[in-house]
């Protein structure tokens, strides 16, 4: 069945001349409370004019991380990882090695600010980059995220390979996705990913497709500019955008 959100528009660009998003991907691993006061500042500069957009890869450590929907019972294994709330929409999810997780900082304002438009860009944008490795990313419509289907393990059975969790401030948004590329699956077990108990979780190397981090990050950033426009790339994620 057609989920009501694929009736929304996929693209989500700017309706005047905006300078193109910066795009920087950091190196190593980032540490959760150092990636969020970037967001902080980023999204506040974004809204004051005084930086451009941005979006910003990174991998951090292996964490946990509770959304404003999270329930504590959620919670499988409190002492496993270092736990962050964080302002996010959602509930529980893992971030670690081998995970790519996308910061978006856009000014939805000069997009559309529309939340249900903007999410379903990001789904868009998933479905898109999976589909270049030959992997159906389908949403759905009572969970957000992106879903795959797997007959081999049964009836029904369905696997999410990305999740989304987003913040708006005066109508900039940050936080953003995650694209499971090859991380320890076994480590979502101290969770109950995004709140949801009957389905798994995979990736794309689970699926069988050796892929590498900078072979996703590639077809990300040309999947991002069909939905969103154009990037420039950003040597490091300076405030100043330059």
């Amino acid at each position: 069945m057609q989920s009501l959100r694929d009736n929304l528009a996929d693209t989500f660009l700017a309706v005047d001349e905006a300078p193109p998003v910066a795009w920087s991907i950091a190196e190593g691993l980032t540490g959760y409370e150092e990636a969020v006061a970037f967001m902080e500042a980023r999204a506040a500069a974004i809204a004051e004019g005084r930086a451009p957009e941005m979006v910003w890869l990174v991998e951090h450590p292996p964490l946990y991380t509770a959304g404003t929907s999270a329930q504590s019972s959620d919670l499988v294994e409190p002492d496993r990882f270092p736990v962050f709330q964080t302002g996010r929409g959602g509930q529980y999810t893992y971030h670690g090695p081998g995970q790519r997780v996308a910061y978006v900082m856009l000014d939805l304002k000069r997009r559309q600010p529309d939340l249900r438009r903007y999410v379903a860009a990001l789904e868009a944008w998933l479905i898109a980059t999976l589909s270049d490795f030959n992997v159906c990313g389908e949403r759905r419509e009572d969970r957000v995220g992106v879903w795959v289907r797997r007959p081999e393990k049964g009836e029904g059975v369905e696997d999410k390979i990305a999740a989304i969790g987003i913040r708006v401030r005066r109508w900039v948004s940050f936080h953003g996705i995650s694209l499971n590329v090859d991380p320890d699956l076994d480590h979502f077990s101290g969770i109950v990913p995004c709140g949801v108990r009957q389905h798994g979780v995979t990736s794309l190397v689970d699926l069988g497709i050796p892929v590498t981090m900078p072979e996703v990050d590639a077809v990300m950033r040309r999947t991002f500019k069909d939905i969103f426009g154009p990037t420039a790339r950003a040597e490091m994620p300076l405030l100043s955008g330059n």
